[in-house]
């Protein structure tokens, strides 16, 4: 039986987290009706050096939360804060990666990833540099003068990394970020960025809708319930050793313990989306 906490976050002890919400509630208003609740009041925190994915149903407000901890979204109650002090603005310690491309179509992918440092006020030709070896970390060394039509998706994915890890945020915030491809590519993606992620762990938030990719990377899996009002339901730990391979830890007895014990939780939400389920 797996070890988990269906109600009652388990979270590391520490006296600052990377990100924590503390009653984070998010309302979009429109004209004429009452304001839509998308997320109720909420607790949720990441710790520094911790991998954190959250699943759960389509439109239960997962990336409405990452919107909020990007300071792309200002919640309707609540408080945000990020390395100890409440968020105002954009926060400028994450690094976003979209499910959508963010590379830019004229420029090659050594410019794509230069242009992080350089909008930043770093010069041309330091930027340049930090850019190949960037890219070389992300196995496209021999790819600095294609542009992103020459670029296969996976690729792009990479590139897209490599943007956002140029920049050395302290927190990455990721939304279904291989989401669009194929599952050997995802597998492929996984193991790339477990790799980066072991040289310095930075504290991540990983939004997902696949269960399986979840576990294999993170260190815990938050599990939200359906909308509206949704809210953060399940905290399980994720017991499995690391160094992780996001293709054979897939085989290991225990994932497939854990795997059981979330979906048990997950699958009664996801039901009530579909209307299978009593609200």
């Amino acid at each position: 039986m797996a070890n988990v906490v269906p109600l009652k976050p388990v979270q590391p002890q520490s006296a600052v987290a990377a990100v924590r919400l503390s009653q984070v509630r998010i309302e979009f208003r429109t004209r004429n009706r009452p304001p839509f609740k998308a997320v109720a009041p909420t607790d949720l925190a990441v710790q520094e050096n911790e991998f954190v994915a959250i699943v759960g149903p389509t439109g239960c407000g997962k990336s409405t939360l990452l919107n909020a901890v990007a300071g792309l979204l200002k919640p309707a109650g609540g408080t945000v804060e990020v390395m100890g002090k409440p968020l105002a603005g954009l926060n400028q310690d994450a690094g976003y990666l979209f499910q959508q491309d963010a590379v830019m179509p004229w420029k090659t992918a050594l410019d794509n990833v230069a242009i992080a440092l350089e909008v930043k006020g770093v010069a041309r030709e330091d930027a340049l540099g930090e850019a190949r070896a960037w890219l070389a970390k992300v196995g496209l060394g021999r790819f600095l003068d294609r542009y992103p039509h020459e670029l296969s998706g996976g690729q792009r994915k990479r590139v897209g990394l490599a943007q956002v890890l140029i920049r050395h945020p302290k927190i990455l915030l990721m939304d279904e970020p291989f989401g669009p491809l194929d599952a050997q590519t995802r597998q492929i993606m996984g193991n790339l960025l477990l790799d980066l992620w072991a040289g310095d762990r930075k504290a991540v938030l990983f939004v997902t809708h696949d269960l399986e990719e979840a576990i294999a990377l993170s260190d815990r899996v938050l599990i939200m319930s359906a909308g509206p009002e949704a809210r953060v339901i399940g905290d399980h730990r994720i017991d499995l050793a690391r160094p992780r391979d996001a293709s054979d830890i897939r085989t290991d007895p225990r994932f497939h313990e854990i795997h059981k014990a979330i979906w048990t939780q997950l699958r009664a939400e996801v039901a009530k989306t579909y209307g299978d389920a009593a609200p």
